[in-house]
């Protein structure tokens, strides 16, 4: 057993190999303060005819690592939380470019936390655990990689924030990356600008040279197994090389420089299917024809990106930094609370707004805080296959959708209200109508304008980009606002998100391996310019929040009360509550603090239910005169109610001026009477006087 102990960003981060999981192919245990991960990784001796890499990663929480019960019917931990999806998503991309070109071996890596101490998260570890897994076993992964969040505290970089510091810091963003260069970014600001962004990437790169450094260190002293024997599934010759050349390079090259998407893949596919054809008799071999499809492939890869490096002309004639043509419109579905259609070449979402109350909020159980907690805003993004003119089964909601709607949702969140100023749960739904690249950025364009024509009073408009890159060598092109095919065959999908003020959400994927700090400024620099120039044609649409909320909205009224008043509102078994919205139609939340919501589809019923509410919860004020019921009378008053459920004694004697010789002559049960409250005596009697409210209404 070997084990490790260093001090890394102001906790012991501890590493342990040939403990645990010992028949996988790598294992081992990560401890960061008292947060814990396994993590173990395997591979399949044969190969897949897969036409992808078949690698997963699976980081899963175990709720007994926070001491807690899964929720629900079954106590059984069941499939992946959004969160341990994201996860698993952060940790896929950086690894997944550094496996050789070929390797078709399924891979799997699982990660368990299975301790939490709900101030360490356990993605980062899970990180360092994965790669050094893949290090110290069989698998062809020789590239130590780490990965650190950043955060900003008093103007300070601060590395792996606890979760308490995330709540003041203005920047919460993980960086991935080897020893040379950065592989992965994912994260959120407030409206941070990004030269600052910049500086957080150096500081992360820092922490990251640290962490491989232990992980080289460990690796020194491991006995690491010889790599496992493997060949390429495709073996392109030189023979089927030259004959798909002659015949293919000049078509690809004109069939790609078709500007309308459909129109493009229609030509590519057909020129795809006659070559296979013309070369059926030459190569009649099943691996020959595999070959034949891989080097087309190869050949269109190749011819896209020399025209781009050569010329500066892309396949639909943009140049490097222009963007496709944009539309945004607002209010196109009658009903709903809010919506937008955005359009930005061939890629279009259409972005609906639905305001509820705290009720809708969504419930989140994890092992990071100790009680369950809600949600107040969430953006789901759907991506149907007819966006790409497919058909293939629907079979739930995709990794890749839970990680756009994820970024769109990061990129909005900071923009939106104080709940107290805004007491709506929101859920925005983005549908992708049709997809040629960028389309989780056309949800935040889409998003934003939806929110504000349901009358959210968002800070500011919200626009993101997505910028591309081709790199050959000393070779490269930055590209703005990439096409699908771009993404597919380029080097780099680096999306921006923001404001003019500075950036809200940023992701970077890339398919080599790494990028330099200088690359991604020059990213950086060009795609504030392309979201300056997008904003100009959003605000072009709408400009901000609409004045009134849609007549289908709920209107949310919020008044506070004394939590000792909750029961009377509520009532003996619910009937003072369900009474108040049977007769207003409004529906009624009480937080045990004594905040008091009150919705209502058209505001009216809510403006009952809040009188209805007050008139409950009033208390007597001394010296204000009240209009009550006589509840009873006696040999010496009445009884009147001056609130709900709060009487006081009229004495005989405060009746009238003149003298009262029997109750009933002046009030009787029943009657409707002015009365001034004289005085609360120390067991809270309410004495109240006929006479003085008389006399001094008639004054």
């Amino acid at each position: 057993m070997k084990r490790v102990e260093r001090e890394f960003a102001g906790r012991t981060l501890v590493v342990e190999t040939g403990r645990m999981a010992r028949q996988a192919h790598g294992s081992c245990l990560v401890q960061y303060g008292e947060t814990t991960v396994i993590c173990a990784t395997t591979v399949q001796d044969n190969p897949t005819h897969l036409p992808f890499f078949p690698m997963t990663v699976e980081y899963r929480e175990k709720m007994y690592a926070a001491g807690k019960f899964p929720g629900g019917f079954i106590k059984r931990e069941g499939r992946p939380s959004e969160t341990e999806i994201l996860t698993s998503r952060i940790i896929d991309r950086p690894i997944r470019p550094l496996f050789p070109d070929g390797f078709q071996h399924e891979t799997q890596i699982v990660i368990y936390v299975v301790s939490a101490d709900q101030q360490n998260n356990g993605d980062m570890p899970a990180m360092f655990g994965a790669s050094l897994a893949l290090n110290m076993s069989k698998i062809p992964f020789r590239t130590p990689v780490a990965g650190v969040r950043v955060g900003r505290l008093s103007g300070q970089w601060v590395l792996n924030p606890t979760f308490e510091q995330l709540e003041y810091s203005d920047v919460d963003m993980i960086v991935a990356g080897t020893e040379n260069a950065i592989l992965m970014v994912e994260g959120g600001a407030l409206e941070v600008p990004e030269s600052e962004l910049v500086e957080a990437l150096e500081a992360a790169h820092t922490g990251i040279k640290e962490l491989i450094g232990l992980q080289k260190e460990i690796l020194a002293e491991l006995d690491v197994p010889a790599e496992m024997a493997w060949s390429p599934t495709v073996n392109v010759t030189d023979a089927i090389r030259g004959r798909v050349d002659e015949l293919a390079l000049a078509r690809v090259q004109d069939a790609l420089n078709i500007a309308e998407k459909a129109s493009r893949s229609e030509a590519l596919s057909s020129m795809r299917t006659e070559v296979l054809a013309a070369l059926e008799e030459e190569f009649p071999e099943e691996e020959n024809r595999t070959a034949i499809k891989e080097h087309l492939r190869s050949t269109e890869k190749k011819v896209m990106r020399r025209q781009i490096l050569d010329s500066g002309k892309r396949i639909d004639g943009r140049g490097l930094d222009e963007i496709r043509d944009i539309t945004a419109e607002v209010t196109v579905l009658p009903r709903v609370h809010g919506s937008a259609l955005f359009t930005r070449g061939q890629t279009q979402a259409l972005a609906v707004v639905t305001l509820g109350t705290s009720a809708d909020e969504q419930r989140v159980d994890t092992v990071d805080t100790p009680a369950e907690t809600s949600k107040s805003f969430t953006l789901h993004y759907n991506f149907p296959p007819f966006s790409t003119g497919e058909a293939r089964p629907i079979r739930g909601t995709s990794r890749r959708e839970v990680g756009h709607g994820n970024l769109a949702e990061r990129a909005l969140q900071p923009l939106l209200p104080a709940y107290d100023d805004f007491p709506y749960t929101i859920r925005v739904v983005s549908e992708i109508l049709e997809s040629n690249g960028s389309s989780s950025m056309a949800s935040v364009c889409a998003g934003s304008l939806a929110l504000m024509d349901a009358g959210v009073s968002m800070k500011a408009s919200c626009a993101g980009i997505a910028m591309g890159l081709i790199k050959e060598g000393d070779e490269v092109a930055v590209l703005t606002d990439i096409l699908g095919v771009e993404d597919a065959l380029g080097d780099m999908d680096f999306k921006v998100a923001g404001t003019r003020e500075g950036v809200t959400s940023i992701q970077m994927d890339i398919k080599i391996e790494g990028l330099t700090v200088e690359i991604m400024k020059e990213a950086l620099t060009r795609a504030t310019r392309a979201r300056l120039h997008i904003l100009d044609v959003m605000e072009r649409t709408l400009t901000g929040g609409r004045a009134e909320l849609s007549e289908f909205a709920p209107r949310i009224m919020t008044i506070r009360i004394n939590p000792e008043k909750i029961g009377e509102i509520i009532g003996p078994k619910g009937k003072t509550i369900r009474g108040i919205q049977e007769e207003t139609g409004a529906k009624i939340d009480i937080d045990d603090d004594g905040t008091v919501k009150i919705s209502s589809p058209g505001g009216v019923g809510g403006e009952r239910a809040r009188q209805m509410i007050e008139a409950i919860t009033e208390e007597p004020e001394v010296g204000r005169i009240y209009e009550g019921v006589v509840k009873g009378t006696t040999t010496f008053g009445a009884f009147v109610e001056i609130i709900p459920g709060t009487e006081g004694l009229c004495h005989i004697s405060e009746l009238q001026e003149d003298r009262t010789e029997k109750t009933e002559d002046v009030l009787k049960v029943g009657d409707v009477t002015k009365v001034k409250l004289l005085s609360i005596d120390e067991k809270g009697r309410l004495r109240l006087s006929r006479k003085a409210a008389l006399a001094e209404t008639e004054g």
